[in-house]
């Protein structure tokens, strides 16, 4: 009988102990959590999220790098925002900047020089 109370009382602490565990990114913004967690790997948060499902990206970041569900979905929102770039900024983006202009105001058509050969 009282190995028992003893099992009970040691359990009913230790539950206790738990239920009053410090969440550490409560209250973190995505940016904040990123710094916390991502910076000494990655350089810039951009591009984590592309071409990767929300669902699994939060399953991984929960796992591995936040405490709590909350801050896994909050810091997936981050990292897909910063990845879905509206196709007119994306087009933008890779337009190629105007060539060189030459001494005549036109730009240079000539091919660039040969290979020397051996």
């Amino acid at each position: 009988m009282g190995y028992c109370l003893l099992t009970l009382g040691t359990i009913a602490v230790l539950t206790n102990a738990a239920a009053r565990a410090e969440n550490l990114d409560q209250g973190k913004s995505a940016v904040k959590l990123f710094a916390d967690s991502c910076v000494t790997c990655h350089r810039s948060a951009r591009g984590l999220a592309n071409g990767r499902f929300s669902l699994t990206l939060y399953m991984f970041l929960q796992q591995h790098y936040v405490s709590n569900s909350s801050a896994a979905w909050e810091l997936t929102s981050y990292l897909e925002s910063l990845d879905s770039v509206s196709p007119k900024r994306r087009a933008a983006a890779a337009k190629p900047s105007p060539p060189a202009s030459g001494a005549s105001g036109e730009a240079s058509l000539r091919p660039p020089m040969p290979v020397p050969k051996r």
